[in-house]
Order: structure tokens, then C-alpha cells, then sequence
């Protein structure tokens, strides 16, 4: 699932008139990038949820004919829903597995496959790519990689949902390998944060942190970004 709902205030002024998901890297769109970075590794199959300029998202996709991969799409044009809810809200899409969930305006070339395969092998019920990377906001893991906690590194605050010995923090990088056995799990009704789903799940479950290490990611969430990204993805 790609994440195409959100309103990208901070991509003004492109999304005064237009979704961030088209905003456009060296002649392509964020979107056609993300379903063409999936094709890369097998996967086909992609649900968008989409709410601000929906109209705009899916003439792109038919008249690219979904740059052909199969598109579905989950319209939350009356009321946004943010990353959980949009999630929710598209379950009953997740029937054939685990899956992959990633915002729609980061780029990379992490080995996807690599993540899938740790996620698999540690039996999680989800995986969130992460790096060693400067940002405000963290996860927080214990020492076998399992979340234990978030922190905002500017205010001060911090949740933690289980007491261990010792943490490391992880900076979050947008993109999910998921089991769908989250859903009967998830009591949060409407509008509601991934983040927020994760910190109440991990006091009982297995959320892990896949580590890409030095692979190349941005979060084309600003217009200075978008220069940025054209330098890096060609």
C-alpha cells in the first residue's frame, strides 16, 4: 500500500493545486517512482489511499494505465484518515500476506527484498525501516531490535511501552513490512497514527527495526528536498 492521502503542507506551494504524490523527480512522478521501485522487487499489487486531489491521482493512473502494475484504489475523499486509519480502512484489501506499506514521498534504493526476508525470519508482526540518520523524532529498540519506545528529541518527550536495560534510538524511514494479523488487534477507531498503533502493540507484540544501513533515502516532504532528490534519482 502507498500512502497518498495526506495534504504535504510542507510541499507548498506545489500542493496548493496538486497531490504531493505527483510532485515530479526528473519526469516522474513521487507515485509512478514508488510503484515502479515495488515492480523492482516483485510486487504488482498496490492499494492508494488518496483524499487530497484524488481526482488528480487517479487520472495519472488511468491514463498511465497504472505504469503497469494493478492499481486499486482506497478513497478517503471525505475525511483523511492519517497512516493508521488510512491502513485500516484499506484491510479488507490484505489477503494474500504479509505486506508492504511505505509513504508515498520517500525515495530509496534499500534492497526491499532484504527487509521482507528479515521481517519473515523474525517472525514480527511488523518491520519498520530505520537508520542511524539526524532527525527530531525516534523509535526507540531494546537490544534484540524489538520497539520499546519513541522520543522527540526537540521537546523533550518520550513514550516508553516497556522497561529494558538498555536502548538504542533509530530514526524512521516511512516504509512497513506488515503482517496482517494486526488487524484484529487494532481498537483505534478513525483517524489515527501508525506510530501510535505500533507504541500500543509493542508492549505485547514483536515490532522490529530493519537497519538499511547506508542506502541512499530522502523525504521528498519540502520543495528544498525535491532539488535534492532530482541529484540522487535520476
Amino acid at each position: 500500500m502507498i500512502l497518498a492521502a495526506g495534504l504535504g503542507t510542507r510541499l507548498k506551494p506545489w500542493t496548493d493545486h496538486h497531490p504531493k504524490a505527483l510532485a515530479v523527480v526528473n519526469g516522474k512522478p513521487l507515485l509512478q517512482r514508488n510503484i515502479e521501485y515495488l515492480q523492482r522487487f516483485g510486487i504488482s499489487e498496490v492499494i492508494v489511499n488518496v483524499h487530497h486531489f484524488a481526482e488528480q491521482i487517479r487520472d495519472a493512473i488511468e491514463i498511465n494505465n497504472s505504469w503497469g502494475s494493478v492499481i486499486t484504489l482506497s478513497d478517503e475523499t471525505d475525511t483523511v484518515l492519517e497512516t493508521g486509519g488510512g491502513l485500516h480502512k484499506a484491510a479488507w484489501y490484505f489477503d494474500k500476506g504479509d505486506f508492504v506499506l511505505m509513504n508515498s514521498d520517500v525515495l530509496t534504493d534499500m534492497d526491499l527484498r532484504k527487509m521482507i526476508d528479515s521481517h519473515l525470519e523474525h517472525e514480527a508482526l511488523a518491520t519498520l525501516a530505520v537508520s542511524n540518520r539526524n532527525t527530531s523524532r525516534y523509535f526507540l529498540f531494546d537490544e534484540d531490535n524489538s520497539l520499546c519506545g519513541w522520543k522527540n528529541v526537540l521537546s523533550g518527550q518520550e513514550k516508553r511501552t516497556r522497561t529494558v536495560a538498555k536502548d538504542h534510538q533509530m530514526a524512521f524511514s516511512g516504509i512497513h513490512v506488515i503482517n496482517p494479523a494486526i488487524f484484529p488487534l487494532v481498537t483505534m477507531q478513525g483517524k489515527f497514527s501508525m506510530v501510535d498503533l505500533y507504541l500500543a502493540l509493542s508492549k505485547t507484540h514483536n515490532i522490529t527495526g530493519f537497519d538499511f544501513g547506508d542506502a541512499t533515502f530522502i523525504d521528498v516532504g519540502k520543495p528544498e528536498s525535491l532539488v535534492k532528490a532530482e541529484q540522487l534519482f535520476k
